[in-house]
């Protein structure tokens, strides 16, 4: 099911020895979820993951608890506590929530960003270029661009709320998504929306991160039917 070796028992992180037991179990169980070292569907048994985590069951139990009241966890009738599986309808309205929430978030970006925040954007989406043959790290890349898109926007609850959703993106493997016209793809949208955030054109920088996340979402359905992912010939901003 899972190789807990990375983070069983003692952890390399000085701070967890200040975090109760309970936060550190959910700590780690997050972490595999987003490493996607704990999959979809994987069954969460406390008493196992006890084990591996070297934790009582009590605050595996409140860990699941709280992965459960994020999203991440859900009970099933027959199999238990387990990994939440997306099915399409899922994806779709995950994907059309984060559209408009993205678009709000860089409009306000076109607004309020610093010029430190517009460099540190540009660096992180120059950044794309050269992992363009990575398609694990682009991801990795793609979310700390994102990240630093919602924190540009200057709005606490935005942000609060964007935060909680991309808890949810992990269970969503948009790696895999990825080929060579989507990596393209992505690293021009990611330009654009800079460009519009830096010439603080709020209603260009809206409609290009919509249309961006619109086509993520397309691909990642696509990839789910097994399907030939067509975005690459999607709307281009001139």
């Amino acid at each position: 099911m899972l190789k807990f070796a990375e983070f069983s028992g003692q952890s390399g992180n000085s701070n967890q020895s200040a975090l109760s037991r309970a936060e550190q179990a959910y700590s780690r169980l997050r972490d595999a979820i987003h490493a996607g070292d704990l999959k979809p569907g994987d069954r969460l048994i406390e008493e196992k993951l006890g084990r591996m985590l070297g934790f009582s069951r009590t605050p595996v139990h409140e860990a699941l608890a709280r992965l459960e009241s994020d999203g991440l966890a859900r009970k099933d009738p027959s199999r238990g506590m387990v990994v939440v599986e997306f099915d399409a309808s899922m994806i779709a309205e995950l994907y059309a929530v984060r559209e408009t929430l993205e678009g709000t978030a860089a409009a306000l970006a076109a607004r309020h960003a610093s010029e430190g925040e517009i460099i540190a954007l540009k660096q992180i989406a120059d950044r794309d270029r050269g992992l363009s043959q990575d398609p694990k790290r682009l991801a990795s890349n793609n979310r700390i661009f994102h990240d630093a898109l919602y924190r540009s926007a200057h709005n606490r609850y935005l942000l609060k709320t964007l935060k909680a959703l991309y808890e949810s993106m992990a269970l969503v493997r948009t790696s895999l998504a990825y080929n060579p016209q989507r990596i393209k793809l992505t690293i021009e949208q990611h330009q654009r929306i800079v460009a519009a955030i830096e010439r603080q054109d709020s209603k260009d920088a809206e409609e290009l991160a919509r249309t961006h996340v619109r086509d993520a979402g397309k691909a990642r359905l696509a990839l789910m039917f097994g399907i030939q992912d067509e975005i690459s010939g999607a709307r281009r901003k001139k």
